[in-house]
């Protein structure tokens, strides 16, 4: 993700003081899983471009259907969209938060030779992991999110201005107050051997 110093800086794009990179770089990705929590309130404060590439850079680096990255990101800069947003997305006021991303599903990225309906799903696959690598990033900055999945994929597609399918609208911004994770099931209740 990074470069070293004699070479040009990939992510993030700006200059971030030298211990944030080391902090974020030896992160351990089971505790952020095993922490994170979704957020549905969030302090009005800007995320930070630096912040946002790292979590682009992510998404950059979820695993796909032969490696052709099926899926777009719309990140919603505009006021007036993302309160578009909100309506869209059955009047959940989070929607408007601090960062709003908006994962679509591209197929026509995937070159592949399988049905229309597989190359499809396999978008939507690519989709969903690209997302999820974000929220993990997201946790991973000192940010929380909520993983939006219940709107009207027409009018998302308006908003946006394509004829793209949405996956998944994620919102990140800094927490009023980082909540605890919540219990998970037990995982010999989880997992089924045959």
């Amino acid at each position: 993700m990074f470069t070293d110093k004699s070479t040009q800086l990939l992510y993030p794009k700006e200059e971030v003081p030298g211990h944030d990179v080391d902090d974020i770089t030896q992160t351990n990705l089971f505790n952020v899983m095993l922490n994170r929590r979704s957020q549905r309130k969030f302090q009005n404060k800007e995320v930070e471009e630096w912040k946002l590439d790292m979590i682009f850079a992510a998404a950059d680096t979820a695993p796909t259907a032969g490696g052709f990255q099926g899926f777009e990101i719309y990140h919603i800069k505009n006021e007036g969209s993302r309160k578009r947003l909100v309506e869209a997305a059955n009047n959940q006021p989070y929607v408007n938060a601090p960062a709003v991303l908006v994962f679509c599903m591209n197929p026509k990225r995937v070159k592949l030779n399988f049905t229309s309906e597989t190359i499809i799903k396999f978008s939507q696959q690519d989709a969903t992991l690209a997302a999820a690598y974000s929220q993990l990033a997201a946790h991973a900055l000192g940010l929380s999110s909520i993983w939006i999945g219940m709107f009207d994929e027409k009018k998302i597609m308006e908003i946006l201005g394509t004829d793209l399918s949405p996956s998944s609208i994620l919102c990140l911004g800094y927490p009023v107050k980082m909540l605890l994770p919540k219990p998970k099931r037990n995982l010999k209740d989880l997992i089924h051997e045959i």
